[in-house]
């Protein structure tokens, strides 16, 4: 199949994911294509680059690895084979600790932790589809990182597979962000949010 287009009721696959412009974004949910176009503003950019060099510190000589957009991360629903695959996403930011996870061409599994970082053209996505998405494929945290307000909504997989709001942190009013996976670590607010 071709590139799709934006009155299109077909689905795709990740088969048809690859046959698309390397220069332009997509992510499939549910085999349903959406254009990531255009690029993120400088502040999104700002804020990806800050939690995730806090992140890189930290994870430094340990055995998950943190990654950025764009960054293929296909979601299977079974056993698909991976051309078969329906969901394709690229998060702002995912940490892996599982290495068999990781191939040439991103990962294949569920990611430790997502970070989405919001702004209008994507707040539906990620607070809804991709909120029910992270949670229906075990990612474990999940961050909604809302750039206006300078706050970060945290949720964590609860004993019954359903996320449960772990914190609301908003800057200047909370420093600090404490990492659910990681309890040793807190990310420091005034350098995503400060002047």
């Amino acid at each position: 199949m071709g590139i799709p287009s934006k009155k299109s009721d077909e689905k795709y696959s990740y088969a048809d994911y690859l046959k698309w412009p390397d220069e332009e974004r997509w992510e499939l949910i549910d085999g349903i294509p959406y254009n990531m176009s255009p690029a993120p503003s400088t502040e999104h950019q700002r804020i990806s680059r800050d939690i995730e060099v806090q992140f890189a510190n930290y994870l430094r000589g340990k055995s998950c690895e943190v990654f950025d957009a764009p960054f293929d991360v296909r979601l299977s629903q079974g056993n698909e084979n991976d051309e078969e695959i329906k969901t394709v996403v690229q998060p702002d930011i995912v940490i892996i600790c599982d290495k068999n996870k990781l191939d040439k061409r991103g990962c294949k599994g569920a990611p430790d932790l997502v970070v989405e970082i919001i702004s209008h053209a994507t707040a539906k996505k990620d607070m809804q589809e991709k909120f029910l998405l992270y949670e229906r494929s075990g990612v474990k945290e999940y961050w909604l990182v809302f750039p206006l307000d300078k706050a970060i909504d945290v949720y964590m997989l609860n004993e019954n597979n359903k996320y449960e709001r772990s914190g609301l942190y908003q800057y200047p009013d909370n420093d600090k962000v404490e990492v659910g996976i990681f309890p040793d670590l807190e990310i420091d607010l005034a350098w995503v949010f400060g002047e």
